[in-house]
């Protein structure tokens, strides 16, 4: 047996931690290198997208015309995001709200040490539930690997958005190259608008990302069948159903789909088929 990595996380990543449960030594090397590093890079980026999306929903003032204004979400629901590492202001004169790590390493609830700043400018006529916003980086690091980044969310109505990425990058550390990308996501909204907490929330997710991988190695991510994401307890880790295709420039592929069975439950099963040719069932870490 082997185990192939791939990792991220949550809301909205297209490859997850991977452990090939059904394959042999030979079957697994089949795997290239450079596809497991460009889903481990994809996802990487994917998971502070994730982040963007929790706290224009958690951390967007109560009141847009004072400074200072509390969180809609309540301390609780940022306690979850942040931990006790970042700190949160609001001022009303600019639209702007700072989430703070600090110059220092901090480890946060998702179990990744960070620092610096996330910046949100919001430019959409309602700051609640993925109003309009720019979302920047700066001088901000995940596990000492510098991110830089401008996503841009519009709100597209019945608690749908957009997500465009015209520029984004992942400086590694120790000289662990770059990772550079841009993506375009639409996040429609299926269950849940309307209600405060997260727990009832639904959404079918498209898009593509193209990007070059920290190995110089060009690919492009495409989401075939929506990707469905559910917040009800049991469910929030991965996602229920769905499908994302890997290709890079060295004419590999690898394509992963979240509801093997058609089943669409909420579980930790998935797939992966190799170049077309081999399928083998995965648990999600």
């Amino acid at each position: 047996m082997r185990t192939i990595s791939l990792r991220v996380l949550a809301f909205a990543s297209l490859a997850s931690g991977l452990l090939l449960t059904s394959s042999c030594q030979r079957d697994a090397d089949q795997v290239a290198p450079d596809d497991v590093v460009s889903a481990e890079d994809h996802g990487s980026g994917d998971e502070e997208t994730a982040l963007s999306s929790d706290l224009l929903t958690a951390a967007a003032p109560q009141d847009e015309a004072v400074t200072g204004s509390p969180a809609v979400a309540g301390s609780a629901e940022l306690g979850r995001l942040l931990g006790t590492c970042a700190t949160r202001t609001y001022t009303a004169e600019t639209r702007t709200l700072v989430i703070d790590f600090g110059p220092t390493n901090c480890l946060c609830p998702d179990g990744r040490y960070r620092r610096g700043k996330i910046v949100v400018v919001f430019t959409g006529p309602n700051l609640r539930r993925h109003s309009e916003a720019i979302v920047t980086r700066v001088e901000y690091f995940v596990n000492d690997n510098q991110h830089t980044a401008t996503r841009i969310f519009t709100d597209l109505g019945s608690g749908s958005f957009s997500v465009n990425v015209p520029s984004a990058s992942i400086i590694l550390a120790n000289n662990g190259g770059t990772h550079s990308w841009t993506a375009n996501r639409v996040f429609t909204r299926t269950a849940g608008f309307g209600t405060p907490q997260l727990a009832d929330d639904e959404y079918s997710i498209t898009g593509a990302t193209s990007g070059t991988n920290r190995r110089g190695v060009e690919y492009t991510a495409t989401i075939g069948q929506p990707l469905i994401k559910r917040f009800t307890v049991g469910c929030f880790r991965h996602f229920v159903a769905g499908t994302v295709k890997i290709e890079n420039s060295k004419g590999n592929s690898l394509l992963l789909n979240y509801d093997p069975t058609g089943a669409g439950v909420c579980d930790n099963i998935a797939s992966v088929t190799i170049n077309g040719k081999r399928t083998r069932t995965i648990t999600l870490r």
